[in-house]
């Protein structure tokens, strides 16, 4: 039980840091802090409609992958014990 502990908490981990830069990629849509970082000047060179397509589609399989490791984590926490 201890190992599959270990390796969610890694996965977290990874999951966490992969999941920001993925959200930091997607472009801004107006407004907030993308245009404060100059995100409105470049929003016509943006990327082309496959690339956003997959990249929505990579982070939401790891945004899943993030919320099962943490929901995995909190049923070992609480059965575990």
């Amino acid at each position: 039980m201890e190992i599959l502990q270990v390796i969610l908490q890694v996965v977290l981990g990874i999951t966490s840091i992969a999941l920001t830069l993925l959200i930091l990629l997607h472009k801004g849509r107006g407004g907030g802090l993308s245009d404060m970082f100059g995100g409105g000047m470049t929003s016509q060179i943006g990327s082309s409609g496959v690339a956003e397509r997959n990249l929505n589609r990579y982070t939401l399989y790891t945004a899943l992958i993030w919320v099962a490791s943490i929901v995995g984590l909190g049923l070992i926490t609480k059965f575990g014990g």
